[in-house]
């Protein structure tokens, strides 16, 4: 629907650590999201503000981090 391909990774030994590819990329993103209180939370009704709000905290973080 969004045009997102999602790929399962599986481990081979649960009792070894190893780097899954990109899931450090998405626990990032999500820590930086859980920054924004109204974020961290399922306030939002729609779908569409729940975006809206995930844009305003992006660019919120990119002005942070620009100055």
């Amino acid at each position: 629907m969004f045009g997102y391909d999602v790929e399962v990774v599986k481990r081979n030994e649960l009792h070894t650590f190893q780097v899954l590819p990109k899931r450090w990329i998405v626990e990032r993103t999500f820590a930086w999201l859980n920054w924004s209180h109204r974020l961290s939370k399922d306030f939002e009704l729609l779908h569409t503000s729940t975006e809206t709000m995930i844009h305003i905290a992006f660019a919120h973080l990119h002005l942070r981090r620009s100055t």
